[in-house]
């Protein structure tokens, strides 16, 4: 699974003379007790984990149910304060992204999404996937990626991530956390899966579930109503993973049987559950997007690559050369907030001025602001609604302003209150955990209590091969509603 590395705020981490003085440092790698060079001490290593770890919270959030998140926390920490390193900060958190994914950030910082819990069937299986996370920490592998890195190169990319604090501002050098995340070498994948194989076993659990992940894992990715971050490809494939589990297992010299699965203390956390996207938190329909609990509509310009981030609503064109994107900007009033933007250094501003958009009051400005990556020309708009201000962007690059004004005017002139009943009153999909109540089939039991997902998805989340598996009496599975 895959990680965050190598940020543009490492060099201000680690400082030229720190950064300089760690490459005659030695260290003893926690899990094979051989001596390596390192770039990154404990210490470093914990504090850039952390500032990522806020990123994390902030740009994607945590999944509201303290419960859960507790469930989730008590799991990992039985398995990393046995480890080889157990002294470290560590945390196990749920993040609210539907996406079937887990990573670990450098230091201890371990994040699971609640769309990969909504695929899993059991504790035991929970407990492979965070016990590889816990892997990669203590194998140290964030800190030996980073290491190979010739400084060059990580100069290079932090220029490519975000250059200075006006871009970071303005939204469009830094896209999101994506750049963030780096692959680990296959070496480093099947190195953290036989270590999250002996951690979960060390904690009591029935390891014969780690095939069973591998098994929704390969399903997922094959699966064209699923999504699975692009980093799956350049993983070891889940078939290999399965083979190498198969061997594992085979070395293993204690009974298996009455090891921990957990099913039923699963399926407890898990009922309720946001399942896929959660429309509240706004959607698209075509290229307009919706946020029912904000109460606004908004119109990106046609054939843009969307996405609906934590932090912003972003827009892209189809060359990559202009970007337009909302974001909340606090609470001042839109003249005092465009004041701000425009009274950055390396900004400067075009002519102001205070109007309103369809009846909310507003300010605007065009702009130029210099960064170390080159000159950005664009269109800044505060807008003040719902006793929220909000930031509507326009921006690009390559003196091309005058070719994409009208799309920056027209983007921000669609910026208005939501008024469609069935767009404010949506709701999200929720797993429901229920109790077969007679010996059927997973098909027959769809048909009699449909869910609002595909059969095949549906014996996805149950760990079932497909709508004519078995269902005895008494038995608890997953449905997917909408409540």
């Amino acid at each position: 699974m895959h990680r965050v590395a190598l940020p543009a705020t490492l060099g201000r981490l680690l400082g030229p003379a720190a950064l300089a003085a760690s490459l005659a440092t030695c260290a003893v790698n926690p899990v094979t007790g051989k001596r390596e060079l390192s770039l990154v001490s404990e210490s470093q290593e914990i504090s850039m984990g952390r500032q990522y770890a806020a990123q994390v919270d902030q740009q994607i959030g945590v999944y509201p149910d303290s419960g859960l998140q507790a469930y989730v926390s008590r799991i990992g920490l039985s398995m990393a304060r046995a480890s080889e390193r157990p002294d470290l900060p560590w945390t196990f958190t749920v993040i609210d992204d539907p996406q079937v994914n887990a990573f670990a950030l450098p230091g201890g910082f371990i994040f699971v999404t609640r769309g990969i819990l909504g695929d899993m069937t059991n504790e035991a299986e929970l407990a492979t996937v965070v016990g590889h996370e816990i892997g990669h920490v203590t194998a140290r592998h964030s800190v030996q990626q980073m290491t190979r890195q010739q400084l060059a190169q990580i100069g290079l990319l932090a220029g490519a991530i975000a250059s200075d604090r006006v871009a970071q501002n303005l939204g469009v050098i830094s896209q999101g956390l994506g750049v963030l995340f780096l692959k680990y070498s296959r070496d480093d994948e099947t190195q953290a899966d036989g270590l999250g194989f002996r951690y979960a076993l060390n904690a009591g659990y029935d390891v014969r579930q780690m095939v069973d992940m591998f098994q929704i894992l390969q399903r997922v990715s094959a699966s064209a109503g699923q999504r699975i971050p692009e980093w799956q490809s350049t993983h070891p494939d889940p078939g290999n993973r399965i083979q190498r589990t198969e061997e594992r297992l085979a070395r293993v010299t204690v009974p298996l049987e009455g090891k921990r699965v957990g099913q039923d203390a699963f399926l407890d956390r898990v009922d309720g559950l946001v399942y896929g996207d959660n429309p509240r938190q706004g959607y698209f329909e075509g290229s307009r997007f919706l946020h029912p609990d904000l109460a606004f509509q908004l119109e990106f310009p046609a054939g843009w690559k969307t996405a609906n981030q934590a932090e912003a609503v972003v827009g892209l064109s189809p060359n990559q050369d202009a970007q337009v994107q909302l974001a909340l900007a606090g609470s001042d009033p839109p003249a005092t907030a465009l004041q701000k933007f425009l009274g950055q250094q390396g900004v400067q501003a075009g002519r102001a001025s205070q109007t309103t958009i369809n009846g909310n009051p507003a300010a605007t400005a065009a702009f130029s602001a210099t960064t170390q990556s080159g000159t950005l020309d664009g269109l800044v708009t505060y807008a003040a609604y719902g006793g929220n201000t909000y930031q509507l962007l326009g921006v690009t690059a390559g003196g091309k302003y005058s070719t994409w004004e009208g799309t920056f005017q027209q983007f921000t002139g669609s910026f208005r209150r939501l008024t469609d009943p069935a767009a404010l009153g949506i709701r999200p999909n929720r797993i429901q955990v229920v109790t077969v109540d007679r010996n059927t089939t997973l098909a027959e039991f769809n048909r009699r209590s449909p869910s609002v997902i595909p059969l095949d998805q549906l014996a996805l989340i149950n760990g079932l091969a497909d709508g004519d598996a078995q269902l005895a009496r008494g038995q608890r599975i997953k449905r997917v509603i909408t409540r």
